[in-house]
């Protein structure tokens, strides 16, 4: 496999002629594989943009999904997918929006693969590009976040028994995903980060969950995913939720870094460090020896674009802390973890996956 590092997130902006096509589905007017190719056309394309900007590591822009976790919920039965409990993201300026989030509500049961159409088709579309691809699934923590006890207590009496269906799912996923020839997988896990929130830890408590105890068995949830598959990369990204250019929560990696980074058994950790409400590069001593970091400079929120040399000076700020060899570099979140996307535009999208690829191949190259 070769070297990674320019990374993405996962996530591209969506074009507009995709967003309605989808609510063209939603209503019966036009049909599934009328909305396939579509579908491919949108893929085809991000797959250009990515190549043109040089990047390492590409995506499919999560095209075929409505949200980031939208690839777990459509493809397995026993989720109502907006009667969970909202969820409110803001911004600097304090504008808000709520987002309704899936809940379980009846036993888990796959009706096809999550990812392996997505993988299948950038097998064939970019494989021979030279570069990585990289498929995106959720990890545990983020499906234990759909279970509330009084609504998924006749499906599953304790979150336990839930997160084992989970764990089983994921599991069958990655042993799919690696017998394609899959060699980058990725687990979205922005509930470990946003647990070093007092906002969302407090709302953690009242649907009666224990955050600290949740932290520690999603580790091991997330651990038993990967076990026993030494053929592709691991990587986990944290960040503090990306819904439409807004964030819900706040705190740096410091809670993360005795915790998570010790004991989880994934090469690459993907960290959200754009700006202040990540905290600083401390954490990163914990980091074990044999892993990654690629640091989340390039913020997906905005269009302004950072210049090669901030972000350079934060690499070797970062180095104070973990060499440069264990470094890589990418944007902080992906640019549309919902279908609606963030406040910017494809030409901003490009300009910023160009500075990742340009500033990397000067630092390491």
């Amino acid at each position: 496999m070769a070297e990674m590092r320019s990374d993405v997130i996962g996530s591209l902006l969506r074009p507009e002629y995709l967003k309605e096509a989808r609510q063209h589905l939603d209503a019966g007017e036009i049909s599934d594989a009328e909305f396939k190719r579509i579908e491919d056309r949108a893929v085809d394309e991000a797959v250009e943009l990515q190549l043109r900007s040089g990047v390492d590591v590409i995506t499919d822009g999560e095209m075929r999904r409505y949200a980031f976790f939208s690839h777990f919920v459509d493809a397995v039965d026993g989720f109502d997918k907006l009667g969970g409990k909202q969820i409110t993201y803001r911004n600097e300026e304090g504008e808000k929006h709520s987002y309704a989030r899936p809940v379980v509500v009846e036993p888990l049961k796959p009706r096809r693969h999550l990812c392996a159409e997505e993988f299948s088709y950038m097998r064939v579309r970019a494989g021979g590009s030279g570069k990585t691809i990289k498929i995106t699934l959720i990890n545990t923590q983020q499906a234990a976040s759909y279970y509330e006890p009084e609504k998924s207590k006749d499906a599953y009496p304790t979150v336990d028994a839930y997160m084992a269906d989970v764990v089983d799912i994921l599991r069958r996923e990655v042993k799919e995903l690696i017998r394609l020839g899959c060699q980058y997988i990725q687990v979205d896990a922005p509930q470990y980060a946003a647990l070093l929130d007092p906002e969302v830890r407090k709302m953690y408590e009242e649907r009666g969950i224990d955050p600290d105890r949740t932290i520690d068995m999603c580790i091991e949830r997330d651990n038993a995913i990967v076990e026993g598959f030494s053929e592709a990369t691991f990587g986990v990204h944290l960040c503090r939720g990306n819904n439409q250019s807004k964030f819900y929560a706040s705190g740096g990696y410091d809670f993360v870094a005795r915790k998570l980074f010790r004991k989880i058994r994934f090469d690459r950790f993907l960290l959200e460090y754009d700006d202040e409400r990540s905290g600083g590069f401390e954490p990163l001593r914990e980091v074990p020896g044999d892993r990654t970091v690629v640091l989340g400079f390039v913020t997906t929120k905005t269009g302004r674009l950072e210049s090669s040399e901030e972000l350079k000076a934060r690499i070797r700020e970062a180095e104070r802390y973990i060499p440069r060899e264990r470094l890589a570099l990418s944007t902080q979140c992906g640019f549309a973890s919902v279908i609606e996307g963030n406040l910017l535009t494809v030409e901003e999208e490009e300009s910023k996956l160009r500075l990742i690829a340009e500033t990397a191949g000067e630092v390491w190259r």
